[in-house]
């Protein structure tokens, strides 16, 4: 280990609490003041957490984010205020960070982490915690961990059940390992499903206590234990795990050596619209060569929706596939772009191409207007 630089007396001050623990001291503080934590996410998760490790000191915090902060955000995400709206979330998080703790180094990274960039932003850092909130990206934030030999502390929330696991390459298993089948699945985003604005100060606040003890090599951190947060009833289920020697990234014979992105059959078939191109083909004479097919739920439909759209909710689209016109293109529409999405990719497996409206009915709402109720 390198030699560490002593601690200040502003630093003696600040962390007093920290160096009173044996288990901290003043060693374990100026292992963190050297350490380099990079947060994928700045949102519900990011936020608690890169405020906890920002207030405990670790010296260095990577932000890893292309959003902009919205309204909707502030019910959750405590790192912004109201005169944050419209601003880059790394920006606003970084200002934020260093009114809280002057001595850090904040790194600004505003974007999207996906195969072409991960594995030399990953390469940086000491240590990865995800609080994203999108599975692709969970799988291929495992999957650069992995491949690049990085802890990684992962946290998912959900309405009101929050969940973590801890990977530390050599010691224990993977994402993947614990979900070796979900990689296709398509799941609610927090938009779509909704969550309770204090879940994420939860597993966000657990996921900062992971990466302070990986950083300080004390405890036992959450590998091979899964942990299930409910909100509702105050209670926490541990599930055990362990490598799967089958695992796709970390088993004996790996299938997914690289961060490209993988083929998927039928994805040829589905385009991408934006709500003004969507807007553009509805006022064309083609217009009635297309059928929009809402897969919200009936709460959602009933408070608003595209006149003219069909009603079909995701769950019942296999069973009435048949009702969408075969002579028409499909053009699948739900509240931020998930569910359609996974419709599409029904109907391109099913031989038809489809479209998905590219952000949902909230890029619609925020680009062409609201939508007119019943």
């Amino acid at each position: 280990m390198p030699t560490l630089p002593p601690l200040s007396d502003d630093d003696a001050r600040r962390y007093a609490r920290h160096l009173a623990l044996s288990e901290v001291g003043a060693t374990g503080q100026a292992r963190l003041a050297a350490a380099r934590v990079l947060i994928i996410g700045t949102g519900g998760l990011g936020s608690p957490a890169a405020l906890y490790l920002a207030a405990a000191g670790v010296g260095t915090l990577g932000l890893a984010d292309f959003d902009t902060v919205d309204l909707s955000n502030l019910q959750r995400q405590v790192l912004f205020g109201t005169d944050d709206i419209g601003r880059l979330k790394v920006d606003a998080a970084r200002e934020r960070l260093l009114a809280l703790n002057p001595q850090l180094k904040v790194e600004a990274h505003a974007v999207k982490v996906d195969a072409s960039n991960a594995a030399a932003l990953f390469a940086s850092y000491d240590l990865v915690l995800d609080g994203s909130d999108r599975l692709a990206t969970r799988y291929l934030v495992n999957d650069a961990c992995v491949l690049g030999d990085r802890p990684l502390v992962s946290a998912a929330i959900h309405r009101f059940e929050g969940q973590a696991m801890t990977y530390v390459p050599g010691k224990g298993p993977c994402y993947r390992c614990l979900f070796p089948d979900a990689e296709r699945a398509l799941v609610p985003s927090c938009a779509e499903a909704g969550v309770l604005g204090v879940l994420p100060g939860v597993m966000g606040s657990l996921q900062a206590t992971e990466a302070i003890k990986l950083l300080l090599d004390i405890g036992e951190p959450l590998i091979g234990r899964f942990l299930v947060y409910d909100a509702l009833s105050l209670r926490t289920q541990e599930f055990r795990f362990a490598r799967r020697h089958d695992c796709a990234v970390c088993g004996e014979s790996p299938r997914i050596t690289s961060l490209a992105p993988p083929s998927e059959p039928g994805l040829s078939q589905i385009q991408n619209w934006s709500p003004a191109q969507l807007v553009q083909v509805l006022e064309s004479p083609d217009a009635d060569r297309h059928v929009l097919v809402d897969v919200r739920e009936p709460q959602e439909w009933a408070m608003g929706r595209i006149p003219g759209s069909l009603h079909i909710p995701l769950a019942q689209v296999p069973a009435r596939f048949a009702e969408i016109p075969g002579d028409r293109l499909a053009v699948f529409l739900c509240a931020g772009g998930v569910r359609s999405m996974a419709a599409c990719r029904f109907a391109a497996q099913s031989g038809r191409d489809a479209v998905n409206l590219e952000g949902g009915l909230y890029a619609w709402a925020a680009d062409i207007g609201e939508l007119p109720r019943p």
